[in-house]
């Protein structure tokens, strides 16, 4: 399971550029516990658009081998892109009907990333109290602040986050950790 969110600081500015950062909390089940690991880059002007796409790509890039893979983001171009728009984009040779594609490159990029997998994409209403989501937005924000890149995959710091959310913040204590549902 991937839980991914974007950045864009100053989009509110036309005149200066936005920097941005893209992060997820990229989880797997070992059969009796969580393993977690953490991710995040950054571009100096960027969009939200292009983080959102840019969180999808590097997640799928990092997985060493095909998986099945639950894609969660509060981003509804990224979701209704790979569940509604990319197929049509492809039948009419990578050609939207009212105009270019934005993004193309990074579409086109994530199509070949998700190629390999199959990936379950999920939207999750951003900063609605869902600890995944909101802990992907805070690595997200530091990335786009401290203009950072994990560099791969690094042990999450979920854990630790979640207890200081609890302890300062009185936040999440409805959150319990359970196995994924058999299928």
């Amino acid at each position: 399971m991937v839980h991914a969110d974007e950045s864009c600081l100053g989009n509110q500015f036309r005149a200066r550029a936005n920097p941005g950062g893209a992060a997820g909390l990229v989880e797997f089940w070992t059969g009796s516990q969580w393993l977690r690991r953490d991710y995040w880059i950054s571009e100096p002007d960027t969009t939200n658009n292009r983080m959102a796409l840019r969180s999808a790509i590097e997640a799928l890039r990092g997985l060493r081998r095909p998986c099945r893979v639950r894609f969660v983001s509060d981003s509804q171009y990224l979701v209704k892109g790979m569940k509604e728009w990319l197929a049509g984009w492809k039948r009419r040779g990578w050609k939207r009907r009212g105009g270019p594609i934005e993004n193309l490159e990074l579409w086109q990029e994530l199509d070949r990333v998700s190629a390999r997998h199959d990936v379950e994409w999920v939207w999750v209403r951003g900063h609605d109290g869902n600890p995944r989501n909101e802990y992907a937005n805070d690595l997200a924000v530091k990335a786009a602040k401290d203009q950072i890149d994990s560099g791969g995959f690094l042990s999450s710091g979920f854990e630790r986050w979640l207890e200081e959310q609890r302890e300062s913040r009185q936040r999440y204590y409805d959150f319990i950790e359970a196995a994924p549902p058999e299928d």
